[in-house]
């Protein structure tokens, strides 16, 4: 499934628990936006409100060939999901310290998607952990890399 948008902070700031898959009520200038490449969720998030989900902050640019009609590029977009994931992604934003974020926009079937996950918040030391996970993962493959080609 090729992403539209990924929201990449979103790995790097969370520890993520749990993803869901959600429908987005877009307008057609927004679809046409997105089609073109002009959107960003890195500061994005969802909330649980009346048992409804609302993703907030997420910014669509305005349709270049857009008219009056034209949409607001941070408005409030509802989310489209079954009962039965509202009410987990409400149990799970009620424990202190997760929230819900995007991960990406893709398109499945024609339609845009929004890849979801309940996140918990990492600390500095999670995240430097992190990153020296990835460097020493990087010097095996370069050993490793070197050494294949040195026979």
């Amino acid at each position: 499934m090729p992403d539209i948008v990924t929201n990449h902070k979103a790995r790097r700031d969370y520890h993520i628990l749990e993803t869901f898959e959600a429908g987005i009520v877009l307008h057609g200038t927004e679809v046409k936006s997105l089609r073109a490449g002009k959107g960003q969720i890195a500061d994005a998030f969802a909330r649980v409100e009346k048992n409804e989900v609302w993703l907030y902050n997420a910014h669509i640019d305005e349709y270049s060939h857009g008219n009056l009609q034209n949409h607001a590029p941070k408005a409030p977009r509802k989310l489209l999901l079954h009962k039965s994931e509202i009410r987990k992604l409400f149990g799970f934003t009620a424990i202190k310290g997760n929230a819900i974020v995007p991960l990406s926009f893709f398109w499945k079937n024609g339609k845009v998607k929004v890849s979801l996950g309940v996140g918990k918040g990492k600390q500095s030391f999670d995240k430097r952990e992190d990153l020296k996970r990835r460097d020493s993962e990087r010097e095996v493959k370069r050993a490793t890399m070197k050494f294949s080609k040195g026979k």
